[in-house]
């Protein structure tokens, strides 16, 4: 599976690994092409991570929205950077539980030594600060990633999870009927 985008910028991430002999960052030459590996099976429901060492920050392409509001942003600080996004993740970035030291990654799928780790980012994000051209090649693959504002209560309800801030700004959304223009997607 190809991945594309790489939440890095804002954070601070040192060169020691954070996540010593279970995750291993693959650094590549060019922009948004480093990666999270896992070095570690781990099975649907598996927590491969807590998210510990957070920092609020402002709303940046590095950052993880945690809430509805502008301000609900924090950094990972930490080789979670870098995982990718994918239509299909093997990984979701849970930021549900209104305790802060419950916030973790957990694997959705079957997660083998060597592979990739990652998330669909609308699952966190709600408008993306900075928007790509996804080149997962999942068979889901919604082509461009701005955010869940962009995507159908549908087409969200397909993915594996999405966290509850985002449900509720869907909510909110759809009960105003301030929707943004969706394309229907067959």
């Amino acid at each position: 599976m190809a991945t594309t985008h790489v939440h890095s910028a804002n954070a601070t991430v040192s060169n020691a690994p954070s996540h010593p002999g279970v995750l291993f960052v693959e650094r590549l030459p060019g922009s948004f092409a480093s990666r999270l590996v896992s070095l570690k099976p781990f099975k649907p429901g598996d927590v491969v991570a807590r998210l510990e060492g957070l920092t609020v920050g402002p709303k940046a392409y590095s950052s993880v929205q945690c809430g509805t509001g502008d301000d609900e942003h924090v950094e990972l600080n930490s080789d979670l950077l870098y995982m990718n996004h994918s239509c299909e993740p093997n990984v979701v970035v849970d930021v549900s539980s209104s305790d802060r030291h419950n916030w973790h990654v957990r694997a959705v799928k079957d997660v083998r030594v060597g592979d990739l780790l990652c998330f669909f980012y609308p699952s966190t994000e709600w408008d993306m600060e900075q928007p790509f051209d996804c080149t997962c090649g999942a068979r889901t693959c919604l082509k461009t990633i701005k955010g869940a504002r962009y995507l159908s209560r549908e087409e969200l309800g397909r993915r594996n999870f999405i966290n509850a801030h985002i449900w509720k700004m869907v909510q909110e959304r759809d009960n105003t009927g301030n929707n943004v223009p969706i394309k229907a997607k067959l």
